[in-house]
C-alpha cells in the first residue's frame, strides 16, 4: 500500500484526523506524525521553526524509509509539506492542503501571535484552553509562546514566498469559504503559482478541521487521488 502522511496544524493534534482514518486506510498505510511541542512531546531547547519541523518531516521520512509519499496537511501541516516538497521533489508523490496560510507578512504574524496569549485564552476562551490541555498536556501554556515566535519568524522569511515555482509537484490546494484566518484570494495566488496544483474552495467550510464536512473533504480527497 503507499503512504498516506496526515500533518496537523500548529497548535493541532494527529486526532483531528480521526473521522478520515478509517476511510483512508483502505487505501494508504496511514501515518500519523506529531510535530514536537505537540501532544505532550519535548519542545527543542533551541525553539521551533518551519525549518525545524520541515527537519522533522525529513527525518520520519528517512527513518521509515518512505518513498513517493502521498501527504494531506491541516494548516502549518500543508505549510510544512511543500516546504519539504522543495527540498525532497522525488520523495513525494502529491500533497492537498487545507486551511493552509500562504500570506505571511511580519505585521500578519504579529496579529495572529498576539491572539497565543494563555492568559488571556484561560480567560476569555476556557473551552479552547481545556481542549489544548486535554491535547498536549501540562506543556500547552509553553507551546503557544513557541508557536507565536514560529509565526513571527515566518513572517519575517516566509520560506515558500518566491520559490512556489520551483514545487513540481502535484498539489491540491483547499480552502473554506467561511475561513477566517486564510482567505480564498491567497490560496488562488498560491495555486496559480504552482506548476501542477488545483485549487477548490468548500462550501460552508471555516479553519478548525473539525468544522470540516468529512464527506465532502473525502469526496474532494478520492477526486484528487483518483480513489475509487
Amino acid at each position: 500500500m503507499p503512504n498516506l502522511i496526515l500533518l496537523h496544524g500548529a497548535l493541532g493534534h494527529s486526532d483531528i484526523f480521526n473521522p478520515y482514518r478509517e476511510k483512508l486506510s483502505s487505501y494508504f498505510t496511514i501515518h500519523t506524525p506529531l510535530f514536537s511541542g505537540h501532544g505532550g512531546t519535548e519542545l527543542p531547547a533551541g525553539g521551533i521553526s518551519i525549518e525545524k519541523y520541515t527537519q522533522e518531516l525529513t527525518d520520519y521520512c528517512n527513518n521509515n524509509n518512505l518513498k513517493d509519499v502521498f501527504i494531506l496537511g491541516h494548516s502549518m501541516g500543508g505549510y510544512i509539506a511543500l516546504c519539504y516538497a522543495l527540498k525532497n521533489p522525488d520523495t513525494i508523490n502529491s500533497i492537498i492542503t487545507l486551511g493552509t496560510k500562504f500570506d505571511w507578512s511580519e505585521e500578519q504574524a504579529l496579529k495572529e501571535s498576539k491572539m497565543l496569549n494563555p492568559d488571556i485564552i484561560l480567560d476569555k476562551v476556557p473551552q479552547y484552553a481545556k481542549l489544548l490541555e486535554s491535547q498536549h498536556g501540562s506543556t500547552w501554556k509553553h507551546l503557544l509562546p513557541a508557536i507565536a515566535d514560529l509565526m513571527i519568524d515566518l513572517g519575517k522569511k516566509p520560506p515558500l514566498k518566491d520559490n512556489l515555482a520551483s514545487i513540481i509537484t502535484p498539489v491540491q490546494i483547499m480552502v473554506g469559504d467561511k475561513d477566517n484566518m486564510v482567505t480564498i484570494e491567497e490560496s488562488a495566488h498560491t495555486y496559480r503559482n504552482l506548476p501542477n496544483a488545483k485549487l477548490a474552495v468548500l462550501p460552508d467550510t471555516k479553519h478548525p478541521m473539525d468544522k470540516v464536512r468529512p464527506t465532502l473533504l473525502l469526496d474532494i480527497i478520492k477526486d484528487f487521488w483518483n480513489l475509487s
